[in-house]
């Protein structure tokens, strides 16, 4: 049955080529892991944020490997155990038999843990258009904050799939917030970071300034300076950060993700590209 239900759902997606089937099949099961953590309970306490809660909340084109959440109020003593037991016996039961290691570290403030199957291929077997070596395991690495930046607004959101569930977002605001603190603190180059730039801006996201100023000062160059963010302040500092970045790398990270449709779009990716979006959020920034 589940089988059927899975193989059908994968035809739904139509993936063009086995990279693509893979980031299906990994979308697929972390549906399984948000609805087994829905009904948990984490949304009590959690928001789901980052690129995932955009591609399956929201809609984004481009596929993404993490589940990532904040809590509400910073809680030094979150653990990951009882939720990913849960998830663990969730799945199980549906025919999913996820490996769980929880990979979280006292010292940090963010959690994380690993699910990670090879169910498919194993105990289910699908029809997939494309050839896919049976053992190789589906990874999905999933984080929480338990210490986040003070002022992030969240709303009720909802999946279908595989049952329908209520989980807590963050709204677009807050999230284009973070994403921008990604952009001007990251350390090394991720071109999903500038993807979904491209997507907030295209969609006249209004960043929220003043948790993006909590963020600054909690962690990165601008920690603890109690920054001013201002338009003005952010247009410049992101510009300078544009003009640093080396855009093949940026285009080597992202294309995998991307739908076979969408892989061409990101060879107009230079600093001049980005620069004119930059010019496009300053005319939506508060």
């Amino acid at each position: 049955m589940l089988d059927r239900m899975l193989s059908a759902k994968l035809r739904e997606y139509a993936p063009a080529n086995a990279v693509e089937q893979d980031n299906v099949l990994q979308e697929v099961m972390q549906h399984y892991v948000l609805a087994s953590l829905a009904r948990a309970g984490l949304f009590t306490d959690a928001i789901f944020h980052g690129g995932t809660c955009l591609r399956i909340v929201n809609q984004l084109s481009r596929f993404s490997e993490d589940l990532d959440f904040l809590l509400k109020r910073p809680d030094p003593a979150f653990r990951w155990q009882g939720y990913l037991e849960a998830v663990r016996k969730d799945c199980a039961q549906e025919g999913i038999v996820f490996e769980v290691q929880d990979k979280s570290e006292a010292a940090s403030a963010v959690r994380k843990a690993f699910l990670k199957t090879d169910s498919i291929g194993k105990q289910l077997t699908l029809e997939l258009p494309f050839e896919r070596y049976h053992a190789r395991k589906l990874r999905i690495k999933i984080e929480i904050d338990t210490n986040p930046p003070a002022g992030t607004a969240f709303t009720t959101s909802y999946i279908t799939f595989p049952v329908t569930a209520a989980l807590t977002t963050q709204t677009l605001e807050s999230s284009f917030a973070l994403k921008l603190h990604a952009l001007l603190c990251r350390s090394y180059v991720k071109g999903r970071d500038w993807y979904d730039f491209v997507w907030y801006v295209a969609r006249k996201v209004r960043p929220d300034l003043a948790l993006l100023e909590h963020a600054l000062d909690q962690q990165g160059p601008w920690v603890g300076r109690r920054t001013n963010v201002t338009r003005a302040w952010l247009s410049e500092t992101l510009r300078t950060v544009i003009g640093q970045v080396d855009w093949s790398m940026a285009r080597q990270d992202v294309q995998r993700f991307l739908p076979l449709r969408e892989q061409e779009s990101v060879n107009l990716w230079d600093t001049a590209f980005f620069l004119y979006h930059a010019d496009k959020m300053d005319e939506i920034t508060p």
